[in-house]
C-alpha cells in the first residue's frame, strides 16, 4: 500500500467532492428549469438501467472477497437475477432471487 500523508488524503477528498458537486450542478442548476426535447429525456430513461449492472459486474466478475478470482456461484445467480429480470420485469424479485440463490448455493454446495 502506498503511504499516503493525512493532508494529501483530504485534499484529494475534498477535490473529489468539489468535482462530484460541480458535475451534479451542472446538470440541476444549469438546466433545473427548463424542458428537456424528448430525445433527451428518451436517453435519460436508461441511465439507471445501465448504471447498476456497471456497479454490479466488477462485484460478480472479481469478486474482491475471494481475491480477484471468479466465482460460478455469483456468475450463476447474476444470470439468475438477468433471467427473471428479463421474464418478469420486477426488480425487487430479480434482487431478491439472485441473493437467495447465492445464499443456498455457498450454504449447501
Amino acid at each position: 500500500m502506498i503511504a499516503v500523508s493525512d493532508a494529501t488524503l483530504w485534499a484529494a477528498i475534498a477535490a473529489l467532492g468539489v468535482c462530484t458537486y460541480l458535475i451534479r450542478w451542472s446538470f440541476i442548476g444549469l438546466a433545473g428549469g427548463r424542458e428537456f426535447p424528448e430525445w433527451a429525456m428518451r436517453l435519460l430513461r436508461y441511465v439507471p438501467v445501465t448504471v447498476l449492472p456497471a456497479m454490479v459486474a466488477p462485484m460478480v466478475v472479481w469478486p474482491r472477497a475471494l481475491e480477484g478470482e471468479t466465482d460460478p456461484y455469483r456468475i450463476l445467480a447474476a444470470l439468475t437475477v438477468l433471467l427473471i429480470g428479463a421474464v418478469t420485469g420486477r426488480l425487487l424479485l430479480s434482487i431478491v432471487s439472485g441473493i437467495g440463490l447465492l445464499l443456498l448455493l455457498q450454504t449447501f454446495a
